[in-house]
């Protein structure tokens, strides 16, 4: 509850995220009966930071008086309320309207180098929803499902957008308007150090595109015949560069069959422990039957990776800036398990865009929230809700002065009180100053000061307004 107010009262008043939010939102009702706007934006914002995926556990926030009237809501509105107020919007002005939001939120990070991740995932349905449609799924096959285009912020956690689409569209194909998108709308001197993805996005159409546009990538290549061939090729070569104890990495080019041009590549390979016997599993009519392989004494195993690149870093560097790229599944793993993209879901492909990308701009403002109070490392919601939103307050008012006695349940009160101690003191420093600056400059200070570590200022040093 108390960083609840410190998050809502003071980092989103002080940094103007909701109040203009709630301003520029393109919904409009022409009865005098409909609910405010603040009410709408202001109950989906709390179903969002709570937890919920399910428009209809809106209802357990009814009795909450107190972040009502932190964001000057007059009440928490029926979850059929909030589906007709997404309706009622239109889509291309709701999704432009939630971009820019969602850009000013990450726009005071951008002058550092950062790296761009591309990836997809997969929302399985249940229903008969527009856009429900049998794609791709390893998980749940035959299920139909939505496809989330995602785009973000590399080590930051952040999201710097999503698009929703139907099942059957998970090729990098569909990716590309969005991404093209994204980048065509960064300032010159924004742009990403380069795109990076997984092996879908090694193709041709993609690549030239970024060649022609003038970005960097750096993408996984599928094991074709003609990837295996070089493989081979490259398998009994010398002068392998080894990284660390399992893995080596070697320098070549390669130009498969409909590529336009030769590209560079980097092969890498990891020898694997040697196993006492090998067999391989096979189907023999409807009978799954085991083989043993029979080989020499000195057998060796290799596990073989492909990356294609237009960077000019060496060989290792670009081994590693592909392994970083793993955090991007943590972010989808608690985006939709923690946070919502797994639901809100209704018969209109149009407001799961709309949800989706109000998802991703709550949990950009969090995570950059809860950095701020604890900056040595990303807490995901499962650890930072029950650390910082479980506590309960007694509100005692005297006079004209007005008390809040908080008490925590949580065992790692320790750890909360230096979170407070930290949050407290910036937003004072800040408040005492807001005065002379803008709001986009009280924005800049909130959000470096969040990402000091992912900036290279480690450890995280005092504020400095004068700066």
């Amino acid at each position: 509850m108390l960083f609840v107010q410190e998050f809502v009262g003071k980092g989103l008043k002080i940094g103007s995220r909701f109040k203009p939010w709630v301003d520029e939102c393109p919904l409009y009702y022409a009865s005098n009966n409909a609910p405010k706007t603040t009410d709408v934006l202001g109950s989906l914002f709390l179903s969002i930071l709570s937890g919920h995926n399910r428009y209809v556990h809106l209802t357990a926030l009814r009795g909450d008086t107190v972040n009502t009237r932190l964001l000057d809501m007059s009440k928490v509105v029926s979850d059929s309320s909030a589906i007709r107020a997404l309706q009622r919007m239109d889509e291309n002005a709701a999704m432009e309207w939630i971009e820019n939001h969602l850009y000013s939120c990450y726009a005071p990070l951008l002058k550092n180098s950062w790296i761009l991740d591309v990836d997809v995932t997969i929302k399985p349905l249940y229903g008969r929803q527009e856009g429900a449609v049998i794609g791709y799924n390893p998980h749940k096959p035959g299920r139909p499902s939505h496809t989330f285009h995602t785009y973000m912020m590399a080590n930051t956690r952040l999201i710097l957008s999503v698009s929703v689409q139907p099942g059957d569209e998970t090729h990098s194909s569909h990716s590309m308007p969005g991404l093209m998108h994204l980048l065509g709308r960064l300032p010159e001197d924004c742009k990403p150090s380069f795109v990076r993805g997984d092996c879908d996005w090694g193709n041709d159409p993609v690549m030239s595109e970024l060649e022609d546009a003038g970005y960097s990538y750096l993408f996984k290549m599928k094991r074709t015949a003609r990837v295996k061939e070089l493989i081979s090729k490259l398998h009994a070569e010398r002068e392998w560069t080894r990284f660390n104890d399992d893995w080596e990495v070697k320098e070549s080019t390669l130009c498969l069959t409909g590529w336009k041009k030769t590209r560079r590549v980097a092969v890498i390979r990891r020898r694997l422990p040697k196993k006492e016997e090998l067999a391989i599993e096979h189907k023999v009519g409807e009978q799954m039957e085991l083989e043993f392989l029979d080989g020499p004494e000195d057998m060796r195993l290799y596990e073989y990776s492909v990356l294609v690149t237009n960077l000019a870093d060496e060989p290792i560097s670009l081994v590693q800036h592909y392994r970083d790229r793993a955090d991007c599944e943590n972010n989808f793993d608690e985006t939709k398990n923690q946070w919502g993209w797994s639901g809100f879901t209704t018969k209109k492909l149009k407001t799961s865009r709309i949800m989706a990308a109000m998802v991703a701009l709550v949990y950009n403002w969090w995570n950059l929230f809860v950095r701020l109070a604890i900056p040595e490392k990303h807490h995901e919601a499962i650890t930072s809700r029950p650390l910082l939103l479980s506590s309960v307050g007694r509100l005692t008012e005297t006079g004209r002065q007005r008390t809040i006695t908080i008490t925590s349940t949580h065992g790692e009160i320790d750890k909360i009180r230096r979170a407070y101690a930290r949050v407290a003191s910036f937003f004072s420093t800040l408040k005492a100053n807001a005065p002379q600056l803008t709001d986009a400059e009280r924005w800049n200070l909130i959000a470096t000061k969040s990402m000091e570590i992912f900036m290279g200022q480690s450890p995280p040093r005092p504020l400095a307004l004068s700066a």
